[in-house]
Formats: C-alpha cells, structure tokens, sequence
C-alpha cells in the first residue's frame, strides 16, 4: 500500500468509521444458536411451496390454506426470482454496517442472516396472526433459478418444510405457451407472431398435432429449464432438507385431492385433520381465477384450451414436438413416471 493510499484509508476511517471492502464477503447460514433465539420470537412453522411455472403451485396454495390451522399466500419470490430477499443486505454499505466491529449488537459477527430471516419471518406471521392461523408459509415458483433457491432456502431456514409440485412438462409447455399468447403478445418474436396470427385465424389446424403452437426455440428453452427445475429442486430438496421434503404429482393432486392434502397437511404437522371439508375442496377444485382471467384477455384463444386439464398436450403436439421433447427432457418424463417408455 502507497503512502497515499495509506493516508485515504486513515482519513476515511476517521471521518466515516471503518475502512470499507468493495468485494462483498457471502452471506453465511444461519447459525443454530441463532435459529434457536430467532423461534423465540417467531414460533408458527414455516413452509415453502416451490415449483416450476404452470405446475399448479397456485392451486396447490388455494387447497392447503383451507385447512384451520394452515396460512399460505404467493409470490413473495424470498428465494426465487431475482432481486431476492438477500438483496436487502447485498451491497457494501449494508455488508460495512452490518459487521461493523465497533457495532456492538452484533457480537463481532454478520447480522445479515438474522436481518434476513427476520424481515421474512415478520412478513409471514403477521397476515397468519390477523388470520388465527398457527402454521404459515409462502408459494413461489422457482423456475428460474432451480437448485439454487433450494439452497438459499436453507441456509436461512433450515427448519421450516418444502413441498415440492411437479407437472408433466408437456403440459408445462402448453399452458406456458398459451400465457403468452394471451398476457404477453406483445413480447412476441417474429416467428411467434405468425403462429399466432395463423392459431386466431384457423385454430383447427393446430389440433391433433396437425400444426405446432410452438418455436423450436421455444420448445427447447421451456423444456431444458423445467428439467433442470425438477431434476436440481428434487436433488437439493433431498440432500438439504430430508425428511422435512415432499414432492407430489400436479396430476395426482386433480385425481384425489382428499388424499394428496391430507398427505400435506400431516406433512405439515397440524394438530387434527378436518373431516368435513370434502365440499370445500370441490367448490376450491372447480374454481380457475387464472382461466377466468385469460379468457377476458383473449376469449377466442382461452376458449381453445381446457385450462389446468391434465393430457391437453396430446391434442397439440406434433410429431416434430415429441421429437424435440424426448431429446431434450425425455428421461425427466420416465424419472416422473409420466411415460413408462421412451416410446411414446
């Protein structure tokens, strides 16, 4: 170090406090000492519904918030969608301020996981303590960053549970395209935009794989992320969280809805499980906010598609789009056991 630079660094220690580092150091885990004063104040049990968009994660948090003793609400992305909850003490000013030596409160060590868990915690608890409920926890997709938000889910609650839905990614694909077409046309490529017009103006060619509603490039994308989804969620979720992880089927969740919620629920650890609440399911069941939606946006193009049916691909893919499908996530199908054979 030069002497001048010997001299900027006293003259800001003087003046501002510490010297400041412009390479941030990472957020380390939470510790158990912590954790364990952290429940002190916070003590309903957390959880976290994860998945990759258009699986159901919507449905799944409708179904499971009937329960009496269940909060769940969506799309606080603490984990999954960039900013991101550790954005919040990300930076070198938040990094300087927390671990501080003269900061006397933090006991010469980072404040980032506490502050982080925290501002999380408080925003869980507080709608659960207006509701009366006593378990709460948060649905949002991760279909970006995959492994990743499974691990940043840990390292700041290694205690709370993660349920896990997966959907057949043809379905995925299909669901995703038509969202597209309905809520983001104006986002279209080129190519996009032609099938588009072409799916307005004849929408019978499209059905019984005759015309494909897809872009190869389109295809490959949505599904090469949603096998990394299932294949980097499902590894991280067992290695992490062990038995405090439950993955399930969208498609067996629409086939018995009474057996996979109560599977969830006990999961989850309530107290009891209702026995009269058959009739609430169904009306939940048949409720579809999102195809009711879509349908004022784009009537004619919501018309075309039974929303959240299981199988719509069938009638939609082409012999090109299986091609290009096997290639790219066949194995992720036979690991789900949506084929039993790479002949389909």
């Amino acid at each position: 170090m030069t002497l001048t630079s010997r001299l900027r660094s006293a003259a800001r220690m003087l003046f501002r406090g510490e010297a400041r580092s412009r390479r941030l150091t990472p957020i380390p885990p939470i510790t158990p000492e912590d954790l364990a004063e952290l429940r002190r104040f916070f003590r309903r049990p957390k959880f976290f519904i994860f998945g990759h968009a258009r699986s159901g994660t919507t449905l799944l948090m409708r179904l499971v918030r009937l329960h009496a003793e269940v909060h769940c609400d969506y799309q606080a992305h603490f984990f999954t969608r960039r900013p991101l909850l550790k954005s919040l003490v990300d930076t070198p000013e938040a990094e300087e301020w927390l671990r501080r030596k003269s900061n006397r409160w933090n006991h010469a060590k980072d404040l980032s996981p506490i502050v982080l868990r925290s501002a999380a915690e408080y925003i869980m608890e507080r709608d659960a303590a207006r509701l009366g409920k006593r378990i709460v926890g948060d649905k949002s997709p991760s279909s970006t960053i995959h492994g990743q938000s499974v691990r940043d889910l840990h390292d700041l609650f290694p205690d709370a549970r993660l349920v896990y839905i997966v959907r057949d990614g043809r379905d995925v694909l299909v669901s995703e395209r038509f969202r597209n077409f309905v809520e983001e046309s104006r986002f279209l490529g080129a190519e996009d935009r032609r099938v588009l017009q072409g799916l307005r103006q004849d929408p019978e060619a499209f059905g019984e794989g005759r015309r494909s509603i897809f872009t190869e490039s389109m295809l490959r994308r949505v599904a090469s992320g949603w096998a990394a989804n299932l294949t980097e969620v499902d590894s991280e979720g067992r290695r992490l969280f062990g038995r405090r992880y439950l993955a399930l089927r969208y498609e067996d969740l629409l086939g018995n809805p009474r057996r996979e919620l109560e599977r969830i629920w006990k999961f989850l650890g309530v107290r009891r499980l209702p026995t009269a609440l058959s009739s609430r399911i169904r009306k939940e069941m048949r409720l579809n906010p999102d195809a009711e939606w879509q349908s004022r946006r784009g009537q004619r193009l919501a018309s075309i598609l039974a929303k959240g049916r299981a199988g719509n691909w069938r009638t939609l893919f082409t012999t090109r789009d299986r091609d290009v499908f096997k290639d790219v996530a066949g194995d992720v199908l036979l690991k789900w056991k949506y084929e039993d054979s790479p002949k389909w």
